[in-house]
């Protein structure tokens, strides 16, 4: 995450939106500043295709990083696995035998694990992104809704698919309302059940989104005391309570893949085995 400084602007206040929305350029120290740490890079802009804007911003180039570390590490660890891994390989072995064992199996049962790759994958990536979104001058692509709102979607679509290969196409649509319901009721189930279905993606979406961006306005918020103010009186103990949020992020990053992960799980079960 940027340094509070980077965040500050002219008038001696510090830019709490600017700081987590996206931009076209990214924040780098020294290069092109007027001072030491308020350099920036500017992206690559093009032209609309179709009336979509392919430009490239912050948060498409720290996923992109993303991606490219999560690759490597897992290649790095398991491209040639080893009968008792060790370093990182232990770690990410320890991470995945959980998520298999507490809850792809307890949820979806012995049948969960052909969803193993995509939960793992949905699982690392959020972790990833959280993560570097603490690294200085970085950028938290989880925390831009239009990033959750592309996951929950890839989740959604993900259920609604394992609940017509499990049950078909007919079977699954009569899966969403409960069976032997008196008929006046269905005029009012329908339109509940499909609400439902649609509040599924959008909590995700807006769980993930909002946890993100909440800590990091804190952490800059405590730190841009020291700016607003214009006192060193309060730096120590804006540097200490911004040092805690930032332990505590870490944990909450591990804490919201989990959740996107748990709550995917549930939903894939739900939609595959309905009478359950």
């Amino acid at each position: 995450m940027a340094d509070a400084n980077a965040g500050a602007n002219a008038d001696g206040q510090v830019d709490v939106i600017g700081h987590i929305l996206d931009h076209n350029y990214l924040e780098v120290p020294f290069l092109n500043a007027h001072h030491i740490i308020d350099g920036r890079l500017d992206l690559p802009v093009f032209e609309p295709i179709f009336g979509i804007d392919m430009s490239i911003t912050r948060h498409v180039v720290w996923m992109w990083l993303a991606s490219g570390l999560l690759i490597t590490t897992l290649i790095a660890c398991f491209g040639r696995p080893k009968l008792v891994p060790s370093g990182l390989a232990n770690a990410l072995e320890a991470i995945v035998v959980f998520i298999r064992d507490e809850v792809v199996v307890p949820v979806m049962g012995e049948g969960g694990r052909t969803y193993m790759p995509f939960l793992l994958t949905t699982f690392f990536f959020i972790l990833y992104c959280n993560l570097l979104g603490l690294v200085p001058y970085s950028a938290t692509a989880t925390g831009n809704i239009s990033v959750t709102l592309s996951l929950a979607l890839i989740s959604f679509f993900v259920t609604q698919g394992a609940g017509i290969v499990n049950n078909g196409l007919i079977g699954h649509i009569k899966a969403l309302v409960p069976g032997g319901m008196p008929a006046p009721l269905l005029i009012i189930m329908i339109p509940i059940e499909i609400i439902g279905l649609i509040a599924k993606p959008f909590a995700l979406c807006i769980r993930l989104f909002a946890n993100m961006i909440a800590g990091h306005i804190a952490i800059l918020v405590f730190l841009g005391l020291i700016i607003m103010l214009k006192s060193y009186y309060v730096a120590p103990a804006s540097v200490l309570l911004a040092a805690a949020l930032y332990l505590l992020e870490i944990f909450i990053g591990f804490v919201q893949a989990f959740i996107f992960t748990l709550l995917t799980a549930l939903f894939v079960s739900m939609a595959a085995h309905p009478d359950h």
